[in-house]
């Protein structure tokens, strides 16, 4: 019946495997037949500390039973909590929140042509920034933006290598946008030179630089923010997926350089910083930002990096912390059905040889182990 209600029912954009789920706890998914699946996937990165975490449904059901919804006229508790602690973990700003990537991206486009009336944004081939106009126009990917064009203009596309950065940027640059970490793209860490360049070509004209972390950031990487690894600290970041564990929040935080680019009437969000989706994603943060935990991330990183080497057919692999990708020698959209259909194997595939693994960070070793041994059938059928 699900199936058949989606075929009349919804907007043909995604194409969706013949799986209906309908529960979840942990790294374990169940479908309407009954059947467990691993979940190497969080919703795209999205459910961080696994689903339904104790911790984050007691404080989004206590939370819904007192207050559901008012508005950014007023403040809330929860929503002031968790801006404070975005910027004090991170850029020492301000933070505005929205209710996905996209509209964090956004957000930032606004905020940096602001500072810098008619400049261009640099932006990196390769990138994924989300899908409204604003965004798209800043992914450089000709299958995601030629339908869709005329594309907003004031974008430079450029190679991700230092010296192509340090040539675009200029007089007339308000920003360079770059995921540190290019996650849809097929999870390719950019490289210190490249950031150093980004951030010293800023620095030499006066623009922003600016980190989407949508994926990577909220301990993906094993550390708080992908940021921390790397000897650059950007002028402003998105956020959006693991912050909200499950719930659908955005968040732009800026430096001290850009926090009070903003004034009353520049930019709004009905729902963002709702005080159900705070109290979610303070409780994340409760979990995530211990550092033990951060440290088991990029242990189990380390162990899922191996275990994928170690396997036929996979040709090579990449990644930091629980953001990993794998080259193979077949089909890898084809791998990922049949590791999900066969194997019960929750993965996705970002490229025709690229299988992305982006499990929720509290998954166990002996729970990668399985994963592991779980898609080496899937290779060796």
């Amino acid at each position: 019946m699900t199936l058949s209600l989606s075929d009349r029912a919804l907007v043909q954009s995604y194409a969706r495997y013949p799986v209906t789920f309908v529960s979840g706890s942990g790294c374990t998914l169940v479908d309407s037949d009954g059947h467990e699946y691993i979940d190497l996937l969080a919703g795209v990165g999205v459910c961080s500390v696994g689903h339904c975490h104790p911790d984050m449904v007691s404080a989004v059901s206590k939370q819904a039973a007192r207050l559901m919804h008012v508005s950014n006229l007023y403040y809330t508790e929860p929503m002031m909590k968790l801006a404070e602690r975005l910027s004090d973990s991170s850029l020492g700003g301000r933070v505005f929140f929205a209710n996905s990537g996209a509209e964090a991206n956004e957000a930032a486009l606004k905020l940096v042509r602001k500072a810098r009336p008619g400049g261009d944004v640099v932006v990196l081939h390769g990138a994924f920034h989300g899908r409204t106009y604003g965004a798209l126009s800043a992914t450089p990917q000709e299958s995601k933006q030629a339908p869709f064009a005329p594309l907003v203009p004031g974008f430079k596309p450029v190679g991700a290598q230092a010296d192509a950065i340090s040539a675009a940027v200029d007089d007339n640059t308000a920003a360079v946008l770059l995921e540190p970490i290019q996650g849809e793209g097929g999870v390719h860490p950019l490289s210190d030179e490249v950031l150093v360049a980004a951030r010293e070509a800023c620095d030499r004209v006066g623009a922003a630089l600016v980190f989407d972390e949508v994926q990577c950031g909220v301990g993906r990487t094993g550390t708080l923010w992908a940021f921390e690894q790397t000897p650059v600290k950007p002028d402003a970041m998105t956020l959006a997926k693991g912050l909200g564990g499950g719930l659908p929040i955005g968040a732009l935080v800026t430096g001290p350089k850009l926090a009070d680019v903003y004034a009353a009437g520049d930019h709004g969000s009905t729902f963002g910083g709702n005080v159900v989706v705070s109290a979610g994603a303070n409780a994340v943060l409760d979990i995530i930002e211990d550092p033990s935990f951060l440290e088991q991330v990029q242990e189990h990183g380390i162990r899922l990096q191996e275990g994928l080497r170690d396997l036929p057919g996979v040709l090579s692999v990449r990644g930091r912390g629980l953001m990993v990708a794998a080259e193979v020698s077949s089909e890898a959209p084809e791998l990922v059905r049949r590791a999900l259909l066969e194997q019960r194997l929750v993965l996705n595939a970002t490229g025709p040889s690229t299988v992305r693994f982006l499990p929720p960070l509290i998954i166990s070793g002996e729970e990668i182990d399985e994963a592991v041994r779980r898609f080496g059938e899937v290779l060796a059928g």
